[in-house]
C-alpha cells in the first residue's frame, strides 16, 4: 500500500473500536501503523500530537516497527486518524497490514544503486575537470555530469524531497529538509554555472550526499523489518480455531477468538494447543519447548495442565479451556515481546539525534551568510554562491555516515567470524552491557544428548540395543548409534515398530526386545508410570540401562573465562531441572543460576536487572527465550535456535563456539569508540570549515571536496575496525598451540 492510497483509506471510528483491546476500567488500546515516520523528530511530533487529544492517556511510538500504541479512555475513540493526517502521517490499523513484497525496501535499494553508479561516474568526470580541462571539453563534462545526475535527483532524491515537502507543508521540520535544500542548491547552482560556461560545477556534491545517506536509511529499514518478524512469527504459532464438543455431544469448529473458559476441545496429534487448558481425556506426548526450552517431550495424562502454543505430538486429547485465547500463555508471550519492542523505541540513533539538532543550525547559518553578503556586497550571485558553499560544507553527510559506515564494517567483521548482526543499533547497546544471562540447553550446551554410560548390559545386549537404535530417529537412539558405530547388527529383528514418546521394539528368536522409557519397556501395560530412564528389556525384564548427558558447546569454558576476565557478571536462567543446571554452572564456575523458570520469570529477571542499573545481554536459543531476548538490553542466539528465537535476537552466531559472545562484545566496544571518533571528526571538521566558508574563502567546489573529504575521513576511520584482525587471528592460533603443548 503506497502513501497516497493510505491518505484516502484510513480506518473508520467503528473499525478502531472493533480492533481496540480492552484494558479494564474503561481504558482501551489501539495499535496504529505509521509507515511515513523515520526519525526522532517524527516520533516527538506524533507522540505530542496524540497526547494533546482529549481522553488520550498515552501515546508511545516504536520507531523500529513504525507503530504507535495509543491508550485512551471513554466510550468513543478519539480522532486519532484525523490528528495524524493533519500532522502529515497517513495511518492504518496494524491488523490491516498485509505482508508481501517490501516496496519501500525495493525503492531504497534501487535508489542506492542509481546514486552509487552516478556518484562513481560523476567523480571520474570531476577529476578530469580538476585536472585542467578547459573550454568546450570542460563544458561537455559538465553537461554529461548534469545528465547523469538527473535520475539521481528525480528518483533517489524524491525520497528526501517527498519527506521534506510533507514536513514543510504541515509546518514542521525534519532532518530531510536540509538534505533536500542542499541537493537542490548544489544542482541548480551547478546547472547555472554550466549554462553560463562557468569554471566549476558541483554535481558530485549533490549525488554523493544522496548516495551515502541512502545507505544509512536502507540499513535502518532492514532493521525495522527484522524487529517485526519476531512477533509475527510467534503469532503464527497460534491455531486459527479448534474443534468444540457441544453440550449435546456434537462437534463444531470455532474460531480461536470464540473459545471461552470451560469449553471442551478436541486436539488431534500434530496440532498445537490453542488455549491454556486441563487434559480431560487421552494420553500423549507434548513438546513443551515453547515454555521450558527443553527438547525432551513430556508425557501428559488426564488432569495435566497444558499451555497454549505447546505442540501435541502423538495422541488425540480432549481438553477443557481454562482461559480465553487473549489471556493464554501464547498471547502473554506476544504481549511481552510487543511491550519489549516499545521499550526499545526509547533508544535513539546517534545520527538521528545529532541531525535533529543540527538541521536548524544549518539553515540559520546558510541564511545568515546569504543576508550578510548581500548587505556587504549587494552581489546576489556571490551571496548565493557563498551560502551554497556553507550549506554544502555543513550538510550532515559525515554525520549521516558516522554510524552506518561503522555498522557496515562491523557487520562484515562479525560475518567473517560466523556472526550475523541483524540490528545495527544493537552494536551500541552491546557495547554498554555489564551482565550476560545465559540459557542452558542449546546455548551453553549443544542440545544433542550423548551416551555417557551403559549399565548392567553385556556385549550381546549392547549389540541388540544398537540394532534397535539404528531403526529410530529419536535423539537418544541416535546417541546410542553414534557412540557405537563399529558394532554390526547383532540380531535379525522382525516386526520392528516405534511408539512415539515411548521407544522402539522388535522380535528376535521368540523374544520381545524393547529400547525406550523404563516404564514402557519393562511394564508394557502401564505406559503412564513415572519414567526412570532409558533401558533395554527382554520380554519385559531390563537387561541394560543407558545414561545420557548434554555436553557443553565447544569453547564454552574459554568464552566464559574470557568474559569473566573482562569484568562481565554472568548468570544462567533455565527451564531445566535444578540438578542439570547446577552441573553446567559448576563446570563453568558460574555462581548465579536459576532452574525451573518459565518465560515470564526470565522476563521479570531481565526487568529486575534493568531496574537495578545493569545492562544485560540475553543469550538463548528457544522459543521460550524470545520474550526475555526482547526484554534484554541486547540479545544473541545460535543458528540452531528456534525460528522465533532467531527472529528475536539481535545477533546470531553460526558456529558451535561460544567465543562468538566475547568477540561480538569486543567488536561492539571498538565500534562504539569509532562512532564517537567519527562524530568528533565530523564536528571538528565543521568547526574549522564553516567559518572559512562563511568568510567567503571556500568556493562550492572546495566545499564539495571538503565535504567528500570529511566523508572519506569518516570511512577511513571506520575501516580501522578491520585493522589488526590478521594479528588477532595469529595471536589466537598461537594461544591455541601453547594450550595444546601444555595439555600434551
Amino acid at each position: 500500500m503506497d502513501i497516497e492510497s493510505l491518505k484516502t483509506a484510513g480506518p473508520s471510528a467503528a473499525e478502531i473500536m472493533f480492533a481496540a483491546r480492552k484494558l479494564g476500567d474503561g481504558n482501551f488500546q489501539t495499535d496504529l501503523s505509521v509507515p511515513s515516520m523515520h526519525c526522532a523528530v517524527c516520533m516527538s511530533t506524533i507522540e505530542t500530537g496524540l497526547a494533546s487529544l482529549e481522553n488520550v492517556v498515552s501515546a508511545r511510538v516504536n520507531l523500529s516497527t513504525k507503530r504507535v500504541a495509543v491508550k485512551w479512555k471513554g466510550p468513543d475513540a478519539p480522532p486519532m486518524i484525523q490528528k495524524l493526517d493533519s500532522l502529515g502521517y497517513p495511518t492504518h490499523l496494524t491488523d490491516d497490514f498485509v505482508s508481501g513484497k517490501d516496496k519501500a525496501l525495493s525503492e531504497l535499494l534501487l535508489a542506492v544503486a542509481i546514486s552509487g553508479f552516478a556518484t562513481g561516474n560523476i567523480m571520474l568526470l570531476s577529476v578530469s575537470v580538476w585536472s585542467g580541462a578547459e573550454g568546450a571539453t570542460r563544458d561537455l563534462f559538465h553537461w554529461v555530469s548534469a545528465l547523469i545526475a538527473i535520475p539521481v535527483i528525480v528518483f533517489a532524491g524524491r525520497i528526501y524531497f517527498r519527506s521534506a515537502w510533507n514536513a514543510l507543508r504541515h509546518g514542521r521540520m525534519n532532518m530531510d529538509v536540509p538534505i533536500a535544500i542542499g541537493v537542490s542548491l548544489a544542482y541548480s547552482t551547478s546547472l547555472y554555472e554550466t549554462i553560463t560556461h562557468g569554471e566549476y560545477a558541483y554535481f558530485d556534491a549533490s549525488v554523493s550526499l544522496l548516495f551515502f545517506l541512502l545507505i544509512g536509511r536502507t540499513l535502518d529499514h532492514v532493521m525495522r523489518d527484522r524487529a517485526r518478524a519476531a512477533v509475527s512469527g510467534l503469532v503464527r504459532l497460534s491455531p486459527r480455531g479448534a474443534v468444540h464438543i457441544t453440550a449435546d455431544g456434537s462437534r463444531e469448529y470455532l474460531p480461536i477468538a470464540q473459545v471461552e473458559p470451560g469449553m471442551e476441545l478436541v486436539i488431534s496429534a500434530g496440532e498445537r494447543i490453542p488455549v491454556n487448558a486441563t487434559v480431560v481425556d487421552g494420553v500423549s506426548e507434548l513438546d513443551c519447548s515453547l515454555a521450558t526450552g527443553e527438547s525432551a517431550a513430556r508425557i501428559i495424562s488426564p488432569g495435566a495442565k497444558i499451555l497454549a502454543g505447546t505442540h501435541n505430538l502423538s495422541g488425540p486429547l480432549t481438553i477443557r479451556a481454562t482461559a480465553a485465547a487473549k489471556d493464554s500463555f501464547l498471547a502473554e508471550m506476544v504481549g511481552l515481546m510487543e511491550a519489549a519492542e516499545h521499550g526499545r523505541g526509547t533508544y535513539r540513533r546517534l545520527a538521528d539525534r545529532a541531525s535533529a539538532m543540527y538541521s536548524p543550525v544549518v539553515h540559520v547559518t546558510a541564511l545568515a551568510t546569504f543576508v550578510g553578503w548581500m548587505i556587504a556586497t549587494g552581489d546576489w550571485h556571490h551571496a548565493i554562491t557563498v551560502a551554497t558553499a556553507v550549506l554544502i560544507i555543513t550538510c550532515p553527510c559525515a554525520l549521516g555516515l558516522a554510524v552506518p559506515i561503522v555498522q557496515v564494517v562491523a557487520a562484515r567483521r562479525l560475518f567473517e567470524n560466523g556472526i550475523m548482526m541483524k540490528d545495527g543499533g544493537a552494536l551500541e547497546r552491546l557495547a554498554e552491557i555489564d551482565t550476560i544471562v545465559f540459557d542452558k540447553t542449546g546455548t551453553l550446551t549443544t542440545g544433542s544428548p550423548i551416551l555417557q554410560a551403559v549399565s548392567d548390559g553385556d556385549d550381546d545386549a549392547l549389540g541388540v540395543a544398537v540394532t534397535l537404535a539404528r531403526s529410530s530417529r529419536h535423539p537418544f537412539s541416535r546417541a546410542i548409534s553414534k557412540a557405537h558405530p563399529h558394532i554390526s547388527d547383532a540380531v535379525r529383528l522382525e516386526a520392528v515398530k516405534e511408539y512415539s514418546g515411548l521407544g522402539i521394539e522388535g522380535r528376535a528368536g521368540g523374544h520381545l526386545w524393547r529400547l525406550g522409557r523404563a516404564s514402557w519397556a519393562t511394564v508394557p501395560l502401564l505406559p503412564n508410570c513415572a519414567t526412570v530412564g532409558t533401558v533395554l528389556s527382554k520380554d519385559g525384564m531390563m537387561v541394560a540401562s543407558f545414561d545420557f548427558i548434554d555436553v557443553l558447546r565447544k569453547d564454552a569454558g574459554e568464552a566464559v573465562d574470557h568474559l569473566r576476565r573482562g569484568g562481565i557478571r554472568m548468570e544462567i536462567l533455565s527451564g531445566d531441572k535444578k540438578s542439570a543446571v547446577a552441573k553446567v554452572a559448576s563446570q563453568l564456575s558460574v555462581r548465579a543460576f536459576s532452574a525451573d523458570v518459565l518465560p515470564i520469570d526470565k522476563v521479570k529477571r531481565l526487568h529486575h536487572l534493568s531496574a537495578t542499573g545493569s545492562q544485560a545481554l540475553m543469550v538463548g536459543d528457544g522459543i521460550n527465550d524470545a520474550p526475555a531476548m526482547m526484554a534484554a538490553h541486547v540479545s544473541m542466539a545460535p543458528a540452531s535456535a528456534a525460528d522465533i528465537g532467531r527472529s528475536a535476537a539481535d545477533f546470531i552466531f553460526l558456529r558451535d563456539s561460544l567465543n562468538a559472545v566475547p568477540l561480538s562484545l569486543k567488536v561492539a566496544r571498538q565500534a562504539e569508540r569509532l562512532v564517537k571518533q567519527n562524530f568528533t571528526l565530523a564536528i571538528g571538521y565543521n568547526l574549522v570549515a564553516v567559518p572559512l566558508a562563511i568568510m567567503g574563502h571556500v568556493t562550492p567546489l572546495i566545499a564539495a571536496i571538503a565535504m567528500s573529504g570529511s566523508s572519506l575521513l569518516v570511512i577511513g576511520n571506520a575501516m580501522r575496525l578491520t585493522a589488526g584482525e590478521g594479528c588477532m587471528r595469529r595471536l589466537v592460533r598461537s594461544v591455541q598451540r601453547r594450550r595444546k603443548l601444555v595439555e600434551a
